[in-house]
């Protein structure tokens, strides 16, 4: 087969971010944005993406959308929403780094992370080193927060980090992000990105 067409069927097997599989609607806001900093602080961790994805649609159905509804939640309450999306292993530790992480951004950032972005000025090196401060969001969860906040932050894209790479080496595809987004033919790279980090998880 070729590249483009096992892009293609990649594409067609894996084309959500997972933001969207969180049920995340991403848009240049503080709620969505907020949201997917806490999927990629669950992503970051070592378990399963779907039981990270699941941890966070328990976490958003039991009203845990905003920092400040994280701040307030007991340690308790954040622990069983996680324990409901299968989180059990890291549940007691990522409560406590969720808990402060909302007041973080609350106290740094009045609760918007497009503050961090201003501050940032279009450096996306210094956007992933003020992503960083967050308990729980290390060099991974950073990554993974600008593999997929690319489809509204533009200055970031494109984000193919070396995630998405080993993805695109294990499938036989280019592992040059230039080369790849021309294969893609103007797929969102966040769509890409998200799609290669499966294939090397499917690979894997």
């Amino acid at each position: 087969m070729s590249a483009r067409g096992t892009l293609e069927e990649l594409l067609e097997r894996h084309g959500t971010t997972y933001a969207g599989e969180a049920g995340i609607r991403l848009r240049d806001t503080p709620r969505p944005l907020y949201q997917l900093l806490v999927l990629s602080h669950l992503l970051s961790a070592r378990i399963r993406a779907e039981i990270a994805v699941a941890s966070a649609r328990a976490l958003f159905s039991h009203g845990l959308r905003t920092p400040r509804r994280m701040a307030d939640a007991t340690w308790q309450e954040r622990v069983d929403a996680l324990g409901e999306g299968g989180y059990r292993r890291f549940d007691e530790r990522t409560s406590t780094q969720l808990g402060e992480e909302a007041l973080l951004l609350l106290d740094a950032h009045g609760g918007d992370l497009r503050r961090l972005r201003r501050e940032a000025q279009d450096d996306t090196d210094m956007l992933g080193a003020g992503l960083r401060r967050f308990p729980g969001i290390g060099p991974a969860g950073a990554d993974i927060f600008l593999r997929e906040v690319q489809s509204v932050w533009p200055e970031t894209a494109p984000h193919l980090d070396a995630k998405a790479l080993q993805g695109a080496e294990r499938l036989g595809l280019p592992t040059e992000p230039d080369e790849l987004l021309r294969l893609a033919k103007g797929e969102d790279p966040a769509v890409l990105a998200a799609a290669l980090v499966r294939g090397a998880l499917d690979s894997g």
